[in-house]
């Protein structure tokens, strides 16, 4: 059967050397066809098939994109890559030759160690694909002394699945829907009305036919309106009041949110974040250097999240006339400040310290009795106290213990 495939090197770029072939490469790969319950018939092929088909291979099933030597102009052939990446052919080959005898000689103990400077890149998620893609045809994974590492930026928090429902509370609700900090910081800080890019410019070729040139915020305003993802805050109106204004209807709480969302009487958030109602007020920033080395646009925290000093030097594109949004409400004049209250608590004087309201300074390791675990190493490090705290500094807990008891008084 005769596949499409989509194919992005031929889109000639200033920062990118491409090449001549087109948009859509068709391959022939094996399938078979299994008939369903309903006596309807479907095509179906491996994801080995389909993997080895989009690497061009010629397995002899035909085409005219499928090569037969390394020397061929065919993505993605050795001969391919040395046009766009400049590195010889002959060394491409060797290494991979390489590695994968050593894997075949030592029973998978090839390894490929990399770290987060790969995550910089935009296409970041194809080159891991492609290392794993290696790993496994060369059968490395789970082998002592092969496989994937991977040391820093991807770890896995090996404690993970006994603290999620302490933290989590799962005994009240599961699962917990965590909201993505990507989408809300990118709304929340308005770099939404900069965003030049589309989603027509980097759509796979062999997408059906509709109008793709919609703004990347309301492609996420869909995803949650859906469910597809979480969204905080959720309503315009006070959630507290849901319940009591469902009780007061006759109705099951679900019934009467459906029933509210359908006539308007309950708004989604996330169709007007530069709505004041919308905006977040109070922000609590534990152990996190939110506006230095952990955000992402740094200048737009300070500009719309703080409203304060900033270097934010281009225009949003309500003065350049190239608002796309139709899902999001357009506000002429972005809102500057949206935060009445950052509060950050840190041992260290980082970026977001100096821009909080309150800085709230806890002990350091050697200064509390805790637990300390990371992505860093698989086992929880107890932590004993050498030295008092210094000053007011306390730790974490008895920080965050003072702060509850307190919104407990207040609250009753």
């Amino acid at each position: 059967a005769a596949v499409d495939f989509p194919y992005f090197g031929g889109r000639a770029t200033e920062h990118f050397v491409s090449t001549d072939h087109g948009e859509i490469l068709t391959r022939n790969l094996p399938i078979r066809r299994i008939k369903l319950s309903d006596g309807s018939k479907v095509a179906v092929a491996t994801v080995h098939d389909l993997m080895m088909a989009n690497y061009g291979l010629d397995r002899g099933f035909g085409g005219d994109h499928a090569a037969k030597s390394y020397d061929e102009d065919v993505p993605f052939t050795p001969a391919w890559a040395e046009r766009i990446t400049g590195v010889k052919r002959d060394a491409i080959i060797t290494v991979a030759r390489e590695f994968a005898t050593n894997a075949e000689k030592t029973n998978g103990r090839s390894m490929v160690i990399l770290g987060a400077g790969v995550n910089h890149w935009y296409h970041m998620d194809m080159t891991y694909r492609g290392i794993i893609n290696l790993l496994v045809f060369c059968g490395a994974i789970g082998q002592s002394g092969g496989g994937w590492s991977h040391y820093v930026g991807q770890e896995k928090l090996r404690p993970q699945t006994g603290w999620t429902p302490l933290a989590f509370g799962l005994d009240w609700s599961r699962p917990p829907r965590h909201m993505n900090s990507t989408s809300f910081f990118y709304a929340q800080t308005d770099q939404w009305r900069y965003e030049t890019l589309t989603a027509a410019e980097i759509l796979s070729p062999t997408a059906p036919e509709g109008d793709w040139n919609k703004s990347f915020i309301d492609y996420n305003v869909r995803a949650e309106r859906m469910g597809w993802l979480p969204s905080a805050p959720q309503l315009k109106q006070n959630p507290l009041t849901i319940a009591a204004k469902a009780k007061a209807a006759g109705l099951e709480p679900k019934d009467y949110v459906v029933n509210a969302l359908k006539s308007g009487e309950l708004e989604l958030s996330c169709h007007d974040p530069d709505d004041p109602a919308n905006w977040p007020r109070n922000m609590f920033v534990w152990r996190s250097n939110l506006l230095g080395s952990s955000g992402k646009g740094h200048e737009y925290f300070l500009k719309h999240l703080l409203g304060t000093t900033h270097g934010v030097m281009g225009k949003d594109l309500g003065p350049e006339g190239a608002v796309r949004n139709t899902e999001v409400v357009w506000h002429e004049t972005a809102p500057q400040g949206k935060l009445d209250l950052l509060v950050t608590l840190d041992f260290r004087m980082s970026t977001t310290c100096v821009y909080s309201d309150i800085v709230l300074p806890t002990a350091t390791w050697y200064e509390k009795n805790d637990l300390n675990t990371s992505d860093m190493h698989p086992f929880i490090h107890p932590l004993s106290a050498a030295v008092d705290p210094a000053w007011e500094s306390r730790s974490d807990w008895e920080i965050y213990k003072s702060l509850a008891k307190a919104f407990s008084e207040v609250s009753q």
